[in-house]
């Protein structure tokens, strides 16, 4: 075997692709994406199929296709996704699978860039899913070989869900051996794939008697175990397990304390974990993100007459929101045992002084906002509804032009139910070229079904920016570098049904805010692409910066404080600064009104 450094992500597509992996899908979302970006690398090596998909509830409706085919399949997403994807799973876990189906949903504690900090493993509880959670690297290999046969030996889909720093963080890993499997044996034409109603209270029996089999198997499973020995009891779950084993050398308790590692928290192996209640009268549990070992720490008490003092994020021991790390693991430790208290206060480090996220210079969405501002009237009470991408920092000052944000797609629609909630008031609705194929085409469909005076704009950068520039269906390229026709959203606006649509580049100032007011004054939905593509992709090369002519700027302050670019610094009544990193994107030279910012030479 080979020993690699390989981040957890990468280190759960090798273990897919050592399980046999046939078919793998994916929608982009941190911190899971690059999971499938190391499948797609490794696609036509090892002679697996791979493909991003429009949205997660595609890739998974994809991926239980090619598990009942007997294939093995795995689809990856982040917490959220797991929301869009719910319908499928929740079903498709009662018909099960023939071939072995692996979920990997990456939860983000923190939260570091998602809109929840929602907990994978109630959500694997909720839909009677077996869900494993990894520590570290290696173990998250390895669980992805083993989930493949959890899944085809119980005939169920099978959750693997690492966490931020589980995704993230790098170990020296032996890959594993590549298992060529024999192809799929085809769909049975005989099974029970159709969810009737009498199907599905059948199946929900078998489902049942499965995962109380698994409870028990996953009470000798070797990703669960007690270690050490002493008065303390601590259980800890993914990478928690971590925090808690340093935590517990600095505050020299390792020789005092027993572990229990929980890494199958549903269905929970009630067996092993009752042998250690059994032994101890105190336990505290740690975990991200919420208590759902603990919760299950006292359901088994309770079941079992056990008088135990249980103590973790119900008594706040434990912080209930936010990442964990050895700083707090060991805080928490030390206050639940009472011992070398005096020790953590010196083990804190200073927080961090916060950054504030902005745009890119010379990313295109800037001008974009401005634009939509301008058009709007910068004291307009317009209500601008935003979406999921980099283009939801247009709600920084000063751009100030997103009011709402609440999932993928939801500005189209938030913006007509505003404008129903209270007739009369305008919207502006924007997303991005990906969302708008991932979630916003319903939504479109909607307004003109239902006639509603629909303005979205559709800031389109050729790429899904935020999560690592992914092609989707409207870049012309498959994940794994295939060249195919793209989806023009014109013409699928077209078809829609909408009759207003215009296409502008935003750096041109006095047509897009011309486009957008168009749209504003138009009796229907309207629709205006601004489409000009990302600065940071690879195949776009930048523009020399641009150069202020001293002679002609009065100093007014517009060109930094009207767009808010990085690359653009002024101090008081001094003449702007242009920073290396100016892209020469030229937003600049049309907000200024002394013609005082020209081109650089390329």
């Amino acid at each position: 075997m080979t020993k690699q450094l390989l981040l957890g992500n990468e280190a759960i597509a090798w273990g897919a692709i050592a399980a046999g992996v046939k078919v793998a899908t994916a929608y982009p979302g941190t911190p899971s994406t690059e999971i499938f970006s190391t499948l797609a690398a490794q696609a036509k090596r090892y002679g697996f199929h791979a493909e991003w998909c429009v949205n997660e509830k595609v890739a998974l409706e994809v991926a239980y296709g090619s598990a009942i085919s007997g294939a093995r399949a795995m689809v990856t997403m982040k917490q959220v996704g797991l929301n869009v994807a719910a319908d499928p799973l929740l079903s498709g876990t009662y018909l099960g699978v023939k071939g072995g189906l692996v979920l990997v949903v990456a939860d983000d504690p923190g939260p570091h860039s998602s809109q929840t900090e929602q907990d994978t493993r109630h959500f694997a509880s909720f839909a009677k899913v077996p869900v494993l959670d990894p520590s570290d690297p290696r173990e998250a290999m390895e669980m992805a070989i083993a989930a493949f046969d959890i899944s085809e030996k119980y005939h169920l889909p099978v959750i693997l869900r690492p966490t931020t720093r589980v995704c993230h963080v790098g170990q020296d890993v032996e890959l594993p051996v590549i298992n060529i499997k024999a192809a799929p044996t085809g769909f049975d034409k005989g099974g029970d794939w159709v969810i009737f109603p009498s199907v599905s209270y059948r199946k929900h029996g078998e489902l049942l008697a499965n995962l109380k089999n698994l409870s028990v198997e996953f009470s000798a499973s070797v990703f669960n175990r007690r270690e050490g020995q002493g008065e303390y009891a601590i259980a800890c779950s993914g990478v928690s397990y971590h925090y808690v084993k340093e935590a517990l050398l600095r505050l020299n308790l390792t020789d005092n304390t027993e572990i229990l590692k929980i890494s199958t928290p549903y269905p929970f192996p009630e067996e092993l974990a009752a042998g250690y209640l059994q032994r101890h009268q105190r336990l505290l549990v740690i975990e991200e993100q919420d208590p759902v070992v603990e919760d299950a720490m006292l359901r088994l008490a309770g079941k079992h007459g056990l008088h135990i003092q249980l103590s973790g994020k119900n008594d706040a021991m434990v912080p209930e929101i936010g990442e964990l790390n050895v700083d707090l693991v060991a805080q928490a430790i030390a206050h639940w045992s009472g011992k070398n208290t005096d020790r953590t206060s010196a083990m804190v480090k200073p927080e961090l002084p916060v950054r504030r996220p902005i745009l890119c210079a010379g990313c295109p969405h800037r001008a974009s906002f401005y634009a939509i501002r301008k058009a709007a009237g910068k004291k307009s009470e317009v209500v601008f509804t935003g979406d999921i991408g980099c283009y939801t920092l247009g709600m920084m000052p000063p751009l100030s032009a997103v009011d709402t944000c609440l999932c993928m797609g939801a500005a189209i629609t938030q913006a007509q139910g505003i404008g129903r909630g209270e007739p009369g008031r305008q919207t502006i609705a924007v997303l991005g070229d990906s969302t708008f194929f991932h979630s916003g085409i319903p939504g479109v469909i909607n307004a003109v079904y239902n006639r509603y005076p629909l303005t979205l704009v559709i800031v389109d950068n050729s790429t899904t920016a935020m999560t690592g520039f992914q092609p989707h269906p409207g870049t012309g390229q498959t994940a794994t570098g295939e060249a195919v026709p793209a989806l023009d959203l014109t013409q699928v606006l077209a078809g829609c049904g909408v009759a207003f649509i215009r296409q502008v580049d935003p750096v041109n100032l006095k047509e897009a805010e011309t486009a957008v007011k168009d749209a504003l004054a138009f009796d229907g939905p309207a629709v205006v692409i601004m489409k000009r593509a990302c600065i940071n992709l690879p195949r776009i090369k930048n523009q020399a910066p641009v150069i202020i002519n001293e002679e002609a700027c009065k100093k007014c302050g517009l060109c930094v404080t009207e767009i808010g670019c990085p690359a653009l610094v002024m101090e008081a009544k001094q003449l702007p600064q242009v920073l290396e990193s100016c892209a020469g994107c030229g937003l600049c030279i049309e907000v200024c009104p002394f013609n005082a910012i020209k081109g650089g030479e390329s």
